[in-house]
């Protein structure tokens, strides 16, 4: 059930990412390290947006990102609460 969420944030970030580098002219792999980079927050700032528009949708990358950690997280913690319950029966 949370396999399409998921997958759509990361179609999202990609996607974006890959609009982004079309603006910015950067190579398609550039354009997907950029996004993943963004949207994990890390942000190395080897690659930077120049153009507003490249900059807001690294802004829409960023809060992706932030959604999917978030939903890696509650995944992650269901499962070891799950794996608990197990354990005490």
């Amino acid at each position: 059930m949370l396999w399409p969420i998921l997958s759509g944030i990361i179609a999202v970030m990609a996607g974006a990412g890959v609009i982004a580098g079309r603006i910015e002219s950067w190579r398609i792999d550039e354009s997907l390290y950029f996004a993943f980079v963004t949207g994990l927050t890390i942000g190395y700032g080897d690659f930077t947006p120049k153009h507003l528009s490249a900059r807001l949708l690294a802004m829409a990358i960023a809060a992706c990102g932030v959604v999917l950690i978030g939903l890696v997280s509650a995944i992650s913690v269901e499962a070891l609460r799950a794996v608990d319950r197990d354990d005490d029966e």
